[in-house]
């Protein structure tokens, strides 16, 4: 858990060094095709304005979400990274 907090707290600080906001950010992830992943990571990003892509693997046993979202700032980068978190066997990139 203490490496989480280490790893957000240096994206925050690195976004905040890098990213003049409101930006659009891209989001990357990867999740298993076995149950509804794919819904639950576009439901996170729903009515928010999102450019939504797919892209399935060549053995269809994972599928590929980018997402492109208009952000205000570090803290709401980070704020969707955790909620994506909870959602069972995805990768970010």
């Amino acid at each position: 858990m203490e490496d989480k907090k280490e790893f957000y707290k240096k994206l925050k600080s690195q976004l905040e060094g890098t990213t003049k906001f409101p930006a659009d950010y891209l989001y990357k992830f990867i999740v298993p095709t076995d149950e509804n992943q794919e819904k639950e990571v576009e439901d996170l990003f729903n009515n928010t304005g999102a450019v939504i892509n797919t892209k399935k693997s060549k053995t269809g046993k994972y599928i590929s979400v980018s997402i492109v979202l208009k952000i205000k700032d570090a803290d709401e980068v980070i704020s969707y990274y955790l909620k994506a978190e909870k959602i069972k066997g995805i990768i970010s990139l």
